[in-house]
């Protein structure tokens, strides 16, 4: 039997050394979730390895220093509500909580995440009962590059699939002031871009380097 309590712990050191996880929240988050339980069940033991791996659907679940060097850019705060595009297996999903929705939080937030791959959507769930998240991560088997099936605005919104384009149809549902993290360009090659809106015409764009994510899928793809 593994010792993942032990793999996560030398893992959050090595991404804290190498810069990835800057704030205590997110060395936090990373600590706490079991990665383990968000991958299907052949891949456990590779589960704090610094790797995406494959999940269902011909998806993955990203390596974890992208999911830390996400939160951090996302700068998360206690009692926000986050919106994801791509729930994928529920492991980033369930970082957000952690750190917007803590247990015993007395201003919880929220995280309401979207996956259009109906299994995945069902394994996310899953995973997320099992960890003890389903109370603080809504997930909706939606496309969320046509529709966002919610009435309200976010504080942040985080997209873990590849955009062709900065996918502008999304800032709507982002509240003034508000972040998205997205990675945008071809199958091969992608650039991270952290978007903060300073109203409803105006925000500023700025790059975090190379990426590779899968591409976003949905109907809403052509117009984004």
């Amino acid at each position: 039997m593994m010792n993942f309590s032990e793999e996560r712990r030398k893992l959050v050191k090595r991404l804290i050394r190498e810069g990835y996880i800057r704030s205590e929240k997110t060395a936090r988050a990373m600590m706490t979730v079991p990665r383990e339980l968000f991958v299907p069940q052949p891949y456990a033991k590779y589960a704090y390895e610094d790797t995406p791996l494959p999940t269902l659907c011909g998806q993955t679940i990203s390596a974890p220093h992208m999911c830390a060097l996400m939160c951090e850019e996302l700068d998360l705060k206690e009692g926000e509500l986050v919106l994801e595009i791509g729930t994928g297996s529920g492991y980033h999903a369930a970082l957000c909580a952690e750190i917007v929705a803590p247990n015993g939080s007395k201003k919880p937030g929220h995280v309401f995440s979207i996956e259009i791959i109906w299994e995945l959507a069902c394994f996310a769930h899953k995973n997320l009962r099992k960890a003890g998240y389903s109370d603080r991560v809504t997930v909706t088997n939606a496309d969320g590059t046509f529709t966002i099936p919610f009435r309200t605005t976010f504080d942040k919104i985080l997209v873990t699939a590849a955009a062709p384009r900065l996918p502008s149809n999304l800032l709507k549902w982002l509240k003034d002031g508000g972040l998205m993290i997205v990675p945008v360009g071809s199958s091969f090659y992608q650039e991270l871009l952290v978007v903060k809106k300073l109203s409803s015409e105006k925000y500023v764009v700025e790059s975090r380097g190379g990426c590779i994510f899968v591409r976003i899928q949905g109907k809403g793809v052509e117009r984004i």
